[in-house]
């Protein structure tokens, strides 16, 4: 019998030979086309082979540039675009009318935190390099406005979605306008715990556990790229428009909170809302997408990336 070496069930175990078995998150769709939405794989990174699925509305007015969403998935930074999130993106891109790169990064423990950041900024780059309508990629030259793109993630990619921000508003680089982040029920944590986590002290030890196994090097529970608040960068995040959701009974939920509330009262310059759907869970949304609350926040999302244009007309 294999030996374990780290199991943590229901998601992944890690044997002793080094073998990594994903205990879900592995059933991949293809690129497809329904009658609103269709899909393509393109390599953005020839030098590591890294590829993102884009999407795009099927009926496109090639007069109309349409907002660019940058979507980074979550899954605890260890897995893939599965088949629920293959569909949630075309619902989403029907729904805000919007052109969306979902970004393929490599993923723990096979590539531990941060690689995945970094792969997720290099996607954020190549997009940038559509700019001038030369870039690789015809979806992007003809039918992304880059004055309009948005970041979003959802659980471990939301907190992606942060540092990318974060990142943005250090270092603004040339051919995208950050207009919004989405953060979907982020994945954000600390060494002391708020809220309800008091009375989880056993869930609290699983996720400390776990984000030292998919980020060996790093220093604990307030690394900034696990607790942004614990960051003194915090307000250097782009001075853009922020939406955080939470749920009423995800654990994750007081942080969603807690970070909205120092990211209001911090100096940083941009507006920040918060939505919570009552008597759900982490990521309800993916789980349930035809419920009456997932359909809800699909519709909450899809306006908030369009109201700066409504503002505008």
């Amino acid at each position: 019998m294999e030996e374990l070496a780290h199991d943590f069930s229901p998601f992944i175990r890690v044997y002793k030979d080094g073998r990594v078995e994903r205990l879900m998150g592995t059933d991949i769709l293809p690129p497809s086309s329904n009658g609103t939405v269709e899909s393509k794989d393109v390599v953005f990174s020839p030098e590591t082979g890294l590829s993102a699925r884009l999407f795009a509305p099927k009926i496109r007015n090639p007069d109309q540039k349409l907002p660019l969403l940058v979507y980074i998935h979550g899954g605890c930074f260890c897995f893939g675009i599965s088949a629920t999130y293959h569909n949630y993106l075309n619902a989403l891109v029907h729904e805000a009318n919007i052109i969306t790169v979902s970004v393929d990064y490599r993923r723990a423990p096979e590539h531990p935190v941060p690689i995945c950041f970094d792969d997720s900024w290099t996607a954020l780059k190549w997009v940038a390099s559509h700019v001038n309508g030369t870039g690789p990629e015809d979806w992007l030259n003809s039918f992304a406005d880059l004055e309009k793109v948005y970041i979003a993630g959802d659980s471990s990619g939301a907190n992606t979605a942060h540092f990318m921000g974060l990142r943005y508003g250090q270092e603004k680089p040339e051919g995208v306008k950050v207009a919004g982040i989405i953060l979907i029920h982020p994945y954000f944590w600390g060494s002391e715990p708020i809220g309800a986590e008091v009375n989880h002290l056993e869930r609290r030890e699983f996720v400390e556990k776990f984000w030292r196994f998919v980020c060996p090097a790093t220093s604990g529970c307030d690394d900034p790229l696990f607790n942004p608040v614990a960051d003194p960068k915090l307000a250097s995040l782009e001075s853009c428009r922020v939406l955080v959701c939470v749920t009423e009974k995800d654990l994750y939920r007081d942080r969603g909170w807690f970070y909205y509330e120092k990211l209001k009262e911090s100096e940083w310059r941009g507006v920040v809302e918060i939505i919570e759907t009552k008597g759900e869970d982490h990521v309800f949304h993916l789980f349930y997408p035809s419920s009456e609350n997932a359909v809800a926040l699909l519709k909450q999302i899809g306006f908030f990336i369009n109201q700066k244009i409504q503002e505008k007309a």
